[in-house]
């Protein structure tokens, strides 16, 4: 619960951060904007000034209309001036188009005493964000009027106009920060969601592999009673089926260990031990169990002492599992076992010469619940895919590692490699 709070703290805080760049990026981008603009109008303000400064006949339709002159037409007032309102709109649109300004405007021509001005035929609420740009006229106009001449150019929500300018920028930041949000929740909802299956998994298999437990001391306690009044050629099975109930315990310890091994519990008390004599015993019963199987084992541990920090049960357990494996995966098993100690390291090396890995197999054989498929593709090796997960997760808690050799037809090796505590013995 502890780190799925961090998790999520730490996804909402890099989230926000993210939001908080992009919106700093968001303000610069809108400051430019509104510097573009400027410089822009600015251009826009001389084009028009340079314009409506001698007489032609936008200036000369203007003056006309402002004097109320109609001597020269053949129309009503009204109707010079709206012909002059509509060709100074015109005017004032392609210079703001080639400037590349195509916002919304209004536009106010008036004396600086407002006795005369001339309004643009769309006019913008007073309820909106307006700004206005003044330019001042010269040379025609104020001369006949003989004041000076002003033209208001008004804009209405400029900021929303520097928006629709960043949508580029603003439109697709906006869409990744939703879809690595969206991603980032997915990933999290399925990793709890696979973890709450993994735990339901777990505990079943625990609550089974206990249930399990009971018939196993049945039978190990039924061994020891028909031990007592066996005959003596009945002695021999009777210990095999010992050595079997032993086995089977063990299998049912490892799979219960295997969980909290996988939780990072403490599960390993590690002590200095000399290995070796539990290696040896643990070869003899190996030996003794195969009596009656087609199988041939060898073994050679050099004649030293293994000291190692090692928790001796899960150490046997996960070399018993590899030599189950190596009698498991092949017909006529001939399995070598050696140990000896190499730079400050022991090495148990295991070999077979049974079907052998393809490159991708070696690459997933310690990965929990994978089993090796035959060549159609179908499950050939009976299992769960636990023992060789099992024995990876022993070894690295004891400091050490495991590798495997392999080729395909050709038998297998395994190298499990720990290091020894002792100084005397490291050579």
């Amino acid at each position: 619960m502890k780190k799925r709070n961090i998790y999520i703290a730490l996804f909402l805080i890099s989230i926000t951060g993210l939001a908080i760049v992009q919106y700093q990026y968001l303000k610069i981008g809108l400051n430019l904007a509104k510097v573009q603009f400027n410089t822009s109008l600015g251009r826009v303000s001389d084009e028009i000034a340079l314009g409506l400064r001698t007489e032609n006949q936008l200036t000369y339709l203007i003056g006309r209309a402002l004097k109320e002159d109609t001597s020269y037409f053949k129309i009503s007032i009204d109707s010079v001036q709206d012909a002059s309102r509509y060709f100074l709109n015109d005017f004032i649109t392609e210079k703001l188009a080639t400037n590349g300004i195509d916002t919304d405007f209004t536009y106010r021509l008036i004396s600086k005493d407002s006795t005369y001005y001339l309004e643009s035929p769309i006019k913008f609420k007073i309820d909106g964000d307006i700004e206005t740009y003044p330019i001042e006229i010269s040379g025609y106009l104020p001369k006949i009027f003989e004041r000076p001449v002003l033209l208001e150019l008004q804009f209405k929500n400029l900021n929303s106009y520097f928006l629709t300018k960043l949508n580029g920028l603003t439109l697709p930041s906006l869409l990744f920060i939703l879809g690595i949000f969206i991603a980032v929740v997915w990933v999290l909802r399925t990793y709890y969601w696979q973890r709450n299956v993994i735990t339901t998994t777990n505990e079943f298999i625990n609550n089974l592999t206990h249930e399990l437990k009971t018939p196993v001391f049945s039978i190990g306690l039924a061994t020891k009673i028909l031990n007592e009044s066996a005959f003596t050629e009945q002695k021999p099975i009777l210990n095999i089926i010992k050595q079997q109930v032993k086995r089977l315990t063990i299998h049912i310890d490892k799979v219960l260990e295997l969980g909290n091994l996988e939780s990072d519990k403490n599960v390993l008390q590690l002590e200095n031990v000399d290995f070796r004599p539990y290696l040896s015993r643990l070869c003899e019963e190996f030996s003794t169990l195969i009596s009656i199987e087609n199988v041939s084992f060898n073994y050679t541990l050099e004649e030293r002492a293994f000291i190692i920090k090692a928790a001796v049960f899960h150490l046997e357990n996960a070399v018993n599992n590899i030599l189950d494996n190596a009698k498991k995966y092949s017909l006529t098993p001939k399995i070598e076992l050696n140990a000896f100690i190499k730079k400050s390291k022991l090495i148990i090396e295991i070999s077979d010469n049974g079907v052998g890995l393809s490159q991708e197999d070696k690459e997933k054989i310690f990965v929990k619940y994978y089993r090796v498929s035959d060549a159609d593709g179908a499950q050939a090796i009976k299992g769960y895919g636990l023992g060789l997960s099992y024995v990876k997760k022993v070894i690295e808690k004891h400091k050490g590692s495991v590798s495997i050799e392999s080729e395909k037809g050709k038998g297998s090796k395994i190298s499990i490699i720990i290091p020894i505590q002792n100084e005397q013995y490291k050579a």
